[in-house]
């Protein structure tokens, strides 16, 4: 976690579709568009959740989505191996922010310590430096499995998923039947924390599209406006940058479906993401 926002949002309703089983060294939630042959799979895109992790039915949900609409097979891994972040935490963080009644202020050193317990050990436990090889070492599987060397692969990462999805972009590869390959095609994130700026965008060699909210707490404006400027200087790499007015961290995954606006960024970030995918996909 790197702001309160990570922890922010709202939890959405469904059932999700996909089935679990363990894939490549860690347990995962498949997601496949129904009635699909393999030969009409249009790729795999692997997701690399926000704090809350592989568990989270907003996640699942939103897996079942690119599954569908994209013809994508997608993995959602247990990258943080059973430490993710409760998603209770969201609640305390929204007692936290309340200040509406006398009640609200008595019971907040209570919600402080529930989010001291929830959130330090979570960022402890997967600070990018322990997590990333955890990462990288399920793409190497992928890439060198039969479905990784038939089909082109990308990462779609939020929040702390978009930090990895940057480190993969700067072209790690694996050896396959004697050449090199680089583990993903394309990438997609939406409001990344964590990122080292300017390196981490200066580094990628690989095509990324990214949603950015302009109230992002996490990402400000300057920041913004230095994704966009690096990633448009690297025309051949082929990238791009979609500011979303009015959204904060978050709004890709736990958007309140209620505000419309909300819905409808929601929606615009998911359909961003499918189409560079399929778009990339295609040139490759």
């Amino acid at each position: 976690m790197s702001c309160p926002d990570c922890i922010r949002g709202h939890v959405h309703s469904g059932t999700p579709k996909g089935r679990t089983e363990t894939v490549h060294g860690l347990q995962a939630y498949i997601s496949e568009p129904e009635n699909t042959p393999e030969t009409e799979i249009k790729g795999i895109v692997v997701f690399i959740p926000d704090a809350f992790g592989w568990e989270f039915v907003n996640n699942r949900l939103l897996a079942d989505r690119y599954a569908e609409t994209g013809k994508f097979r997608v993995y959602l891994p247990d990258f943080m191996h059973g430490t993710a972040a409760p998603v209770w935490a969201i609640d305390t963080m929204r007692a936290l922010m309340k200040t509406e009644s006398v009640w609200d202020w008595v019971s907040k050193p209570y919600h402080l310590t529930c989010a001291l317990y929830a959130m330090p050990p979570w960022l402890l436990h997967n600070r990018p430096s322990k997590s990333y090889p955890i990462v990288e070492s399920f793409f190497v599987s992928l890439r060198q499995s039969e479905e990784g060397q038939r089909h082109h692969i990308g990462a779609a990462g939020f929040c702390w998923g978009g930090k990895h999805t940057v480190l993969l972009a700067h072209g790690a590869s694996t050896t396959v039947n004697g050449t090199k390959r680089r583990l993903i095609d394309a990438g997609f994130t939406g409001h990344p924390s964590l990122l080292t700026l300017p390196g981490d965008i200066e580094k990628m060699v690989i095509p990324v599209s990214f949603a950015l909210g302009d109230q992002d707490s996490n990402l400000k404006g300057e920041k913004i406006e230095l994704i966009k400027k690096i990633v448009e200087e690297k025309e051949e790499v082929g990238g791009e940058v979609k500011v979303y007015v009015g959204a904060g961290h978050g709004f890709c995954v736990r958007a309140d479906f209620e505000v419309k606006e909300s819905y409808r960024q929601a929606a615009e970030s998911e359909e961003q993401a499918i189409e560079f995918f399929r778009k990339r996909f295609v040139k490759i």
